[in-house]
């Protein structure tokens, strides 16, 4: 599986987490340091800015090649920029929260051949419960989010689709995972993704999730 911002607090660890679970881990980052540390671990690892298109596909270009298959994401490409009322949410705030999105777009589209391809595929991103109220002082945050989880439900149903057409059983899913604040929550995200696996992708494709454990259909 593909960790898509390894090098972030929240990335390093659930990465940690995973790789501690037995799960194999491309952790993706910008900072090679911080990424030796999860090489350490036992993960494979990628410098890459997954913001710049070019490196992206680049990158899922060289995994083929290697014949290195991509069965799952977790998308941690993130960060906070806020306050100050609607007033106070600048154009640089937003442009910095907007890199997460188009880390997103990115990574689902290079790598969206091999998990359609896979036997069972999961995706998954963090989002935040501020989609669903969204405040004046966090405004560029939520609609940032709010289109990150569009796009996931849009992964959602490209995979029913591709099932569909196929003829054959949904085998990958894409979820959101909700929550109010990351932090301090990474190791249950983790073990969230992970758990993804034990269901149905049908039971959980287009879903929901709060990471405390209850599930709203998306």
């Amino acid at each position: 599986m593909l960790v898509a911002g390894a090098t972030s607090t929240s990335g390093l660890v659930a990465s940690r987490a995973l790789i501690a679970s037995g799960a194999g881990v491309i952790a993706v980052g910008r900072s090679p340091e911080k990424l030796e540390l999860l090489s350490t671990a036992g993960a494979r690892t990628a410098v890459a800015d997954l913001a710049d298109e070019a490196a992206v596909f680049a990158l899922a270009e060289r995994l083929r090649e290697e014949g290195v298959a991509v069965d799952g994401l977790l998308h941690l490409v993130g960060g906070w920029r806020g306050g100050g009322g609607l007033a106070g949410q600048t154009e640089a705030d937003y442009r910095f929260l907007e890199n997460s999105f188009t880390a997103l777009r990115n990574v689902t589209r290079a790598f969206d051949a091999g998990l359609r391809a896979s036997a069972a595929a999961r995706v998954a991103i963090v989002s935040s419960t501020a989609v669903a109220r969204p405040l004046a002082g966090g405004a560029n945050y939520a609609a940032v989010k709010a289109a990150s989880e569009a796009w996931t439900r849009a992964v959602a149903q490209g995979f029913a689709k591709d099932a569909r057409d196929r003829g054959e059983p949904l085998r990958a899913a894409a979820v959101v995972f909700r929550v109010k604040a990351l932090a301090g929550l990474e190791e249950r995200v983790a073990d969230a993704y992970i758990d993804l696996w034990g269901a149905e992708a049908g039971a959980v494709n287009d879903t929901i999730v709060d990471v405390t454990g209850s599930l709203a259909a998306g």
